[in-house]
């Protein structure tokens, strides 16, 4: 009896694609569909910049508030400024973390983690009652500013080098936009709104009104999760699983990128 014999077939999770991808770029896609929401290429692609623009709501939501929390605590100028210092500060110690575990364990889950982990420290702006409060609660939310190298990361993983830098643009920029609507929203929509459910009690107001962009943030965070992919072929937990991709060192990756000249 005759037998054939060929190369085994490789298991990933989707047979096909929506977009057209390159087979010798792991399946990573060569164009870009912005009214597509199809998994996983442009799913990742809206949910990387959604995430980054929450991160961003979150992260910026107490700055239209900060005349008034600065009124009620009696802060001085100081105060307020160390306490953005302070914001800034915890996203930079972030990024450095999260790169060589982006590499571990994907974008997705490392979402999922910053946003619902951020969004608690926002949910309880309305207990601060002193400057020391105020930098600590800030330090904490700032991690929400580390989602940046998920979004990068993520689109990387799923574009081709031929479309990538447009399409971490993309991300990026619509990302960053949820600075500026922060501040709209924020300040002239929700602040003023809750002033008025508050008889124009403007401390009320504050103390409360960051539990809306709390909870954005929390429902973002779990829903991405389990409604997108790390990578083309899937995630990275069945992936290693089923042979498709190695283990990998999150100290290993970390090292490499800080020995490696284009990093500097």
């Amino acid at each position: 009896m005759e037998v054939h014999t060929g190369a085994p077939q490789e298991i990933k999770k989707y047979n096909s694609y929506v977009v057209s991808v390159d087979p010798d770029q792991d399946d990573k896609a060569t164009e870009i569909k912005l009214c597509s929401f199809s998994r996983p290429h442009m799913r990742a692609f809206h949910c990387s910049w959604w995430c980054f623009f929450i991160a961003f709501f979150i992260w910026f939501a107490i700055a239209p508030l900060l005349s008034e929390i600065k009124e009620t605590l009696d802060l001085t100028k100081q105060e307020v400024w160390t306490s953005s210092i302070v914001g800034v500060g915890g996203t930079i110690f972030m990024r450095f973390v999260l790169g060589p575990a982006c590499d571990k364990y994907g974008a997705r889950v490392l979402f999922t983690v910053v946003l619902c982990s951020a969004s608690i420290p926002t949910a309880m702006t309305g207990l601060v009652n002193s400057a020391t409060g105020l930098a600590i609660l800030r330090l904490f939310i700032g991690i929400a500013g580390g989602t940046f190298v998920m979004c990068q990361y993520w689109t990387s993983r799923m574009f081709t080098r031929e479309v990538v830098g447009t399409a971490n643009a993309l991300v990026g920029g619509w990302g960053n936009l949820g600075g500026g609507v922060t501040q709209i929203v924020m300040g002239s929509v929700l602040f003023p709104l809750f002033k008025v459910f508050f008889d124009d009690d403007a401390e009320k107001a504050w103390r409360t009104v960051s539990i809306v962009p709390a909870v954005v943030a929390f429902s973002s965070g779990l829903v991405v999760y389990f409604i997108s992919d790390d990578a083309p072929k899937g995630n990275y937990k069945e992936m290693k699983k089923n042979g498709t991709m190695p283990e990998v060192s999150a100290a290993d990756s970390f090292r490499q990128g800080a020995l490696n000249l284009n990093t500097w």
